[in-house]
């Protein structure tokens, strides 16, 4: 792909920052403080139009609902639009209230389901009210013991609950359910792996995908590969991007392995343009979400460079030589396809990324253009340092 083809395709990257990342909050085990963060979804939504300001391809911002109920959702999405962004994927909280000890929507007490719906109805009207086209689902549900519950009975009640949940869905939008191999479950987790997530979302049918967390995964796996088969079976909804060194994952993308998110990309830009029409459209529909919980970074910092890192991977994916690559393939090429796409991947597109940025008036270092800006040293003036939230107030 030739550069002004690149460039041309940069344009439409489009990457969505969660709210939770611009607050106090960061780790189960101790949040520190700093200044000029967050204290107000208000100000959230502020810090992450700054974002959108410096990289130009952040034009979206999740909530996390209660953290971020207000009276008037509508004023909102209003009050975000008048920052020059709009409102991302709503996500439901069903982890942090008591009544969740034994699961949400799988819980055994009737009862109990019936709260969790009624949070999920609370959350597709703060959709409807904000614009929202998508609600990101994550579970903790699960069991820590043999014999606690009944795995068939658990799953049946939990497609009970989505398929109730889809069809309360506004027109065009869509649930994107998320997996995670445990925690903070230890025995059975009700959404353990893609396959599980899959099989709920063909089910649920056009209105359900799959979410992929880079964090949720077993040591080693190969997620480009789930990637790729989310693509094929037109399935994949959406990433919630991070990075982790073992089993957290609010490290900046990219920060720990690079490669890995390079080849993620590799395989949705070669989705983008692939014969079956349903798996292209499906590539172009993905929802690419940022979901990490800054604790010693600097909040706003941190979440510019995970857009620039997300950036970067793209622009890589894009100049790997398909035809060169497709023809290696087919003759049986082993290293000399795997050349072609390490040669991609080695490529410094640093240069080519900050042209891109001046040629919209965009600063060539955005980390830089905010710690010498304005706007930070007016919130650490305005804001000071407000007390930390509880250790667990984010978003898994």
């Amino acid at each position: 792909m030739d550069q002004e083809a690149v460039m041309a395709r940069l344009d439409a990257q489009a990457i969505e920052t969660p709210s939770w990342a611009f607050g106090n909050t960061g780790s189960r085990f101790k949040t520190f403080p700093l200044p000029g963060a967050a204290r107000s979804v208000w100000e959230k939504i502020e810090d992450a139009a700054e974002v959108h300001r410096q990289t130009g391809i952040a034009p979206r911002v999740a909530l996390h609902i209660p953290w971020d109920r207000v009276d008037d959702p509508a004023a909102l999405g209003r009050f975000a639009a008048s920052r020059g962004i709009g409102i991302g994927a709503i996500n439901p909280n069903l982890f942090q209230d008591d009544d969740y000890r034994l699961g949400s929507l799988t819980h055994p007490q009737a009862a109990v389901r019936a709260k969790a719906a009624a949070h999920l109805e609370e959350c597709i009207a703060i959709m409807k009210a904000t614009g929202s086209t998508d609600l990101s689902l994550w579970f903790a549900d699960g069991t820590n013991y043999a014999g606690q519950d009944d795995f068939r009975a658990r799953r049946r009640r939990l497609r009970g609950g989505l398929e109730a949940c889809a069809a309360l869905l506004p027109e065009g939008a869509r649930m994107l359910i998320e997996y995670k191999f445990f925690e903070p479950a230890f025995y059975y987790t009700d959404l353990a792996d893609w396959g599980a997530a899959l099989a709920h979302a063909r089910a649920i049918g056009p209105q359900a995908a799959v979410l992929v967390d880079l964090g949720h995964h077993a040591q080693g796996v190969n997620i480009e590969s789930i990637v790729a088969v989310l693509l094929d079976e037109g399935k994949l909804g959406g990433f919630h991007f991070n990075a982790r060194r073992y089993a957290d994952d609010d490290l900046i993308v990219g920060s720990v392995n690079p490669l890995e998110l390079f080849l993620i990309y590799a395989e949705l830009v070669a989705a983008e343009a692939d014969a079956d029409t349903d798996t292209a459209a499906c590539a172009r529909t993905v929802s690419y979400m940022i979901d990490q919980s800054f604790n010693i970074e600097e909040k706003i910092e941190g979440m510019i460079l995970s857009v620039l890192n997300c950036q970067e991977a793209y622009a890589k994916a894009l100049l790997i030589d398909r035809a060169a690559l497709a023809a290696a393939q087919e003759a049986g090429d082993v290293l000399g396809a795997h050349r072609i796409v390490m040669e991609a991947f080695r490529t410094d597109v640093r240069p080519l990324l900050a042209g891109w940025r001046r040629r919209r008036n965009l600063p060539e270092d955005p980390v830089m253009a905010h710690r010498d800006g304005s706007y930070l040293r007016e919130i650490r003036r305005d804001r000071g340092t407000a007390a930390a939230a509880a250790a667990s107030g984010y978003g898994d």
